[in-house]
Order: C-alpha cells, then sequence, then structure tokens
C-alpha cells in the first residue's frame, strides 16, 4: 500500500481535534494531546477545577494546562506558508478501489487508473500508456482548442470594437442630423414668420384702402343726398306757390333741377379686386405648399437619416440576358425568369452559364449597402436559390454552389431550405419557406444577409469578411424541371 500523502499527514497534525482548525494558542495535558486553550476549557464538563481529555478521556488539573510553544511556532510557520501559496496543499488523489495512486492511462476507456487496475480483467486487454505522457497528449489538444477558442473571441472582441465604433459614427451621425433639422426648421419657422408678417402687412393695406374708399364713397354718397333732398324740398315748394310766382325764374329752377340728376356711387376699383384676387392666390398656393411639404416630410426625413446612418440602398436589379442559361426565359421587362422546358436559341458568348440554369443581375456593386427584394412563386417543393456571385465567377460547366465558387446564397435543396454554405448546405430552421427574400449586400463590411420581407425576421447571414471586395453581383438560379418564378 502507497503511504499516507505527507501534506494530509501535516494538516491533520496542525489541526485542532475539537474545532477542527488550525491551533490557536495551543496547550497541552499530561498525556500530551494538545488542543485550543479556549476548546479544552470549554470542555471541562462538570469539573471545576479538573480536565477531561476529550482524547484518551484521562482526567488532569486545570492547571496543569502548559502553553506549547513549538506547535504554536509550527502552526504560525504553516499559516503563513497557506498565506503564500494561496491555498491548501492539493492532495494526491488514490483509486477508490485499490488506494493507489493513478500512474497510467486507459485509451480505450478514456481514464486513469493505478498499477493494480491494469492488471485487472478489466483493463488486462486494454492499451495504457503513462499518465504523464497522457497528460502531455491531451495538454496539446487542450492547448489547440484554447487556440481557437482565442482566435474565436479575439475575433468576436473585434466585431465588438468595430460595432462600438459604428454606433459611435451612427450616433455623431444622428446628432449631426438632429442639428441640420433644428436649424432647418428654425430657417422654416423664421421664413413663415416672415411670410406671415408680409400677409399680414399686405391685408392691413387692403383693410386700409378698403376703409378709405368706403369712407370716402360715404361721404360723396351723402352730399348727393343732402344736395337731392334740398332740391326736392325747393321744388315741392314751387310747386305749391301760385301760377304766378311758380312762372318766375322756373327756366332757372328746371335747370338746377337737371344737374341734380342722381349720379352712381363710386365702387371699389377693379385694380383693388384684383389686388384682392391676387393675394388670395397668394395664400391658397402658399398653404398648398405647406401642405405637401407637411406630407413629404417623414419619408423625406427618414431617407435623410437612413442615408446618413449608411443603411442598404433599395437597388433596381434587373435580369442579364447575356448570363442567362437557354433553358430560362425572361420577361421583357427583365424583371422574372421561369424555367422554359425547351432550350431557346441564344449566341454561345463567354458569360453565358451552360450548366447550372443560373442567370445575374445587370447591375454590379463594389462598395456601399444595397438591397433587392425577390418574391417566390414556386409549384411544389422545387430547387431554387438567390444571393450574390463575383462577377468573375466561372460560367461554363459544372460548379459548385458554394462561397468556394464565389456564390453566397439561401435556397431549396432537395426538399429543405438551406444556406448554400461550404463545405456542405446549412439547414435553416424554418417552419414554412418565405415567399419573398430580401438579400442585402454590405460591400465594405463583405457580408450578406438574408430577410424574410413578409415578417422581417432575419434567415441568414454571411458573416463579415466572409465575401471579397470585389465586383458582386446578383444571382439566381432555377433547379431542372421546376416551375419557379422569380419576380424583382
Amino acid at each position: 500500500m502507497a503511504a499516507a500523502n505527507p501534506a494530509k499527514t501535516l494538516q491533520d497534525e496542525l489541526t485542532c481535534p475539537i474545532c477542527l482548525e488550525y491551533f490557536k494558542d495551543p496547550v497541552s495535558l499530561g498525556c500530551d494531546h494538545s488542543f485550543c486553550r479556549a476548546c479544552i476549557t470549554q470542555c471541562r464538563g462538570g469539573f471545576a477545577t479538573h480536565i477531561s481529555c476529550p482524547q484518551c478521556r484521562k482526567t488532569f488539573p486545570q492547571r496543569n494546562l502548559r502553553l506549547n510553544r513549538q506547535l504554536r511556532n509550527i502552526v504560525e510557520a504553516a499559516r503563513k506558508l497557506r498565506l503564500q501559496t494561496g491555498r491548501e496543499p492539493a492532495p494526491e488523489r488514490l483509486c477508490e478501489k485499490h488506494k493507489e495512486p493513478f500512474k497510467l492511462f486507459c485509451e480505450e476507456d478514456k481514464i486513469p487508473i493505478c498499477l493494480v487496475c491494469d492488471r485487472s480483467k478489466e483493463h488486462k486487454d486494454h492499451t495504457v500508456i503513462p499518465a504523464e505522457e497522457a497528460a502531455e497528449e491531451f495538454k496539446e489538444k487542450i492547448q489547440a482548442h484554447l487556440k481557437t477558442l482565442r482566435e474565436e473571441r479575439e475575433m468576436l472582441l473585434g466585431f465588438k470594437v468595430s460595432g462600438e465604433k459604428r454606433s459611435r459614427e451612427y450616433l455623431r451621425n444622428t446628432q449631426t442630423e438632429r442639428q441640420k433639422i433644428v436649424s432647418e426648421f428654425q430657417q422654416l419657422r423664421q421664413f413663415l414668420e416672415e411670410q406671415e408678417r408680409l400677409l399680414q402687412a399686405q391685408l392691413e393695406k387692403l383693410d386700409k384702402e378698403i376703409v378709405k374708399i368706403q369712407n370716402e364713397s360715404v361721404s360723396k354718397l351723402s352730399e348727393e343726398i343732402s344736395r337731392l333732398s334740398d332740391l326736392i324740398r325747393e321744388l315741392e315748394g314751387k310747386c305749391q306757390k301760385p301760377v304766378t310766382e311758380l312762372l318766375l325764374d322756373v327756366r332757372s329752377t328746371l335747370i338746377r333741377s337737371a344737374k341734380g340728376k342722381f349720379q352712381q356711387p363710386e365702387e371699389i376699383s377693379t385694380n383693388l379686386e384684383l389686388r384682392l384676387g391676387d393675394f388670395s392666390q397668394k395664400i391658397v398656393a402658399l398653404m398648398d405648399t405647406l401642405r405637401k411639404f407637411k406630407d413629404t416630410l417623414p419619408s423625406a426625413l427618414e431617407t435623410q437619416i437612413g442615408e446618413s446612418l449608411g443603411a442598404h440602398r433599395q437597388a433596381n436589379v434587373t435580369l442579364d440576358p447575356d448570363t442567362a442559361h437557354p433553358i430560362l426565359v425572361l420577361s421583357e421587362d427583365r424583371k422574372n425568369v421561369r424555367w422554359g422546358y425547351k432550350p431557346s436559341q441564344m449566341p454561345k458568348n463567354a458569360e453565358r452559364f451552360d450548366s447550372w440554369a443560373c442567370v445575374l443581375g445587370c447591375e454590379g456593386f463594389t462598395s456601399g449597402r444595397h438591397c433587392w427584394e425577390v418574391e417566390v412563386d414556386v409549384g411544389g417543393e422545387e430547387c431554387w436559390a438567390v444571393g450574390v456571385a463575383r462577377a468573375s465567377m466561372m460560367r461554363k460547366g459544372r460548379i459548385n454552389l458554394s462561397p468556394d465558387e464565389g456564390i453566397w446564397a439561401v435556397g431549396l435543396w432537395l426538399g429543405k431550405f438551406r444556406a448554400l454554405t461550404s463545405p456542405e448546405e446549412t439547414s435553416l430552421p424554418l417552419s414554412q419557406f418565405p415567399n419573398s427574400i430580401q438579400v442585402c449586400l454590405d460591400c465594405d463590411r463583405g457580408q450578406v444577409t438574408f430577410i424574410d420581407a413578409d415578417d422581417g425576421a432575419q434567415i441568414f447571414t454571411f458573416p463579415p469578411g466572409s465575401v471579397p471586395r470585389e465586383r458582386l453581383q446578383p444571382w439566381f438560379w432555377l433547379g431542372q424541371e421546376s416551375q419557379l418564378s422569380l419576380c424583382l
């Protein structure tokens, strides 16, 4: 049998049997058993002047307690050593069955064993190597895993730092836009206030002119009414006089009455009416402009802010007929493609796919953020895929639909919705296939994201750096005999 662990033996010798802690102020009895002074004092039991040893049960007078200075010094040294090392000496693990140390390692069972276990029937025919050798092998494997994990951590830390940097940049952009909005609206308020003052002044001027014309017209009418009233009274009096007096100066009276013929009072001038009409039209035009501005303001602000934050811009994708496989049929507006069943007669140019039923978009992207939406019309569980591809990708012969060939896409393959990754496709946990997919390309970050356009849920993302910074084009593939239709 193996000897007891020295570290465990030393710890037992320095531990009080009562409190099971390191001795504090250790004292010894006549039987040479030692205890903490406080612990043994509490164990006097019913004896007032005698102490019974908790280990051998012998009784000694309390005055026989003597300080064990040597033990106290050893305990203090052990306590300081423990503080320096930071922990207790780890006891060596032993085989539970044979109480022997683990010296060997069984490669079949992947467990450490002792020398006795090695001779047992259980491990007789197993490959056994020294425990130190096995530990070195596992250390190498652990170090390899550590290297991979550290690299992944560094990559994630890089994503975190770049994300925080982009967030700070976006926040600066939003602050800049906020200041622009405050400045623009302040100028707009000043403009509206100036327009209001100007229109109010014009209205006040028109009011004064209208009141002036009205007052002049009333004054003239009053004078004319007073003159006609005097003339009427004169003529009525003339008619009441005798014939001789009536005929006297009758000619002058008739002449004056003729001059008193009623005159139409002056009305508001045509020029004033025209000015009022122009003023009214100005107000209508201004209000109409303000209403249009109010209706377009939210979308204009969203577009402006979205562009300042680097949002994906909607790309107007059209299909390139020079790249389309002969079996594919493109619509006149080049927004739709379907399987044609019978190959068409097309020029065998270098850009055209001749094996896979693929077609590229005309548009190419080298920088910025862009997105486009693809509506999928599938008649049954046919094969298809959408995504982006390098402009320099192979067009002839069988190609591998994966990033190795310069294709980053998702689609339906062998009855499952997948991301076409390398070295094998990654099945996506979707309850149903999306009817409309939004492809979002970030050329600057080298990233492609696919989103379910119906509910906005993210489908799959090829992570940053996975897409090279070169010319990229929209890419579409229709499987053989499929009834697929892509509406862009």
